[in-house]
């Protein structure tokens, strides 16, 4: 009578040692190569969709900006990559006291300064594609940045009899402002014309800010349409990380009410833009779950 089979201790059955270790590692080896082959199919897919996302984020959401000067020390030291919200002006937010604020250059306001030499050709076609997708900011933008004094409808004024700016003739604390500075070394009065903004640097003896471009149409203030976003976070360097926060000192002036314009109708594009971002990973998934349950070859 025969005995129980014995186990060579690899997985072998009845006497052929070596033979299920053998077909283990064939197994291994065709899941290796599947999945190798998988990944390499999909990663284009996965560049592709990340790039897609990428400029979605500049166009609508959140571009990074450089700062190019001292205008507005210290809130912003030069070299700081700041993060600005484009997608509240898509939904009729308008700028509001206190905040800083990016806008394209209203016509004058760096007809002054010098542009950089392009790098080399390789190098600069490699930053303007990191710069498509949002990764470098753009040398070729002409932008500024500022922080929001008057909004339409308000009288901006320097000085009174203690060296303040007043807004609708209330005096305004001004913490912000580079030590040593004044409120401003220039007087002025202003009213802000509906769908337009009063804007002025933090350091304010280096900003040539609205006060400076008084003698233009608008007298010195900025067109709503032209403000890219509202600044909210220093993200780079990591020593002046933090939040970007309103002064309170500007935005708790009582609101205006003569003048005021309601809100304007919310384009169609950022629910679209959005609709698209929540669309992209189920199709991914989805795709790739087909190609699962499809036949795998070796």
């Amino acid at each position: 009578m025969e005995g129980p089979a014995e186990d060579g201790g690899d997985g072998a059955i009845g006497g052929r040692p070596g033979r299920g270790r053998a077909e283990r590692r064939r197994t291994a080896k065709r899941v290796a190569r599947r999945g190798r082959r998988s990944f390499l199919r999909e990663l284009p897919v996965i560049v592709l969709v990340a790039l897609v996302i990428a400029v979605v984020l500049k166009t609508f959401l959140v571009q990074v900006f450089v700062i190019p000067s001292g205008s507005m020390e210290p809130t912003l030291q030069v070299g700081d990559r700041v993060l600005v919200d484009k997608l509240t002006p898509w939904f009729g937010s308008e700028p509001e006291r206190g905040e800083v604020v990016v806008f394209k250059d209203p016509g004058g306001w760096l007809e002054n300064e010098r542009k950089s030499s392009p790098d080399g050709s390789v190098l600069h076609r490699a930053k303007s594609v990191f710069s498509a997708v949002g990764l470098l900011p753009s040398d070729d933008e002409r932008d500024l940045i500022k922080r929001v004094i008057g909004v339409a409808g308000d009288t901006v004024e320097c000085c009174d009899a203690q060296g303040r700016l007043s807004v609708n003739g209330t005096p305004v604390d001004e913490p912000y402002i580079a030590p040593g500075n004044v409120p401003s070394r220039i007087t002025f009065k202003v009213t802000v014309p509906q769908g337009r903004i009063w804007v002025m640097g933090d350091h304010r003896d280096l900003s040539a800010d609205s006060r400076y471009h008084m003698g233009n149409p608008g007298s010195g203030t900025v067109p709503v349409g032209n403000v890219v976003g509202r600044a909210f976070v220093v993200a780079w360097p990591l020593s002046h990380f933090g939040q970007l926060g309103v002064s309170d000192s500007l935005s708790s002036l009582p609101v205006r009410v003569a003048g005021s314009s309601a809100v304007g109708p919310i384009p169609a594009e950022p629910p679209l833009v959005m609709g698209v971002l929540g669309v992209l990973p189920v199709v991914v998934r989805r795709w790739r779950a087909r190609r699962r349950a499809g036949p795998m070859a070796d």
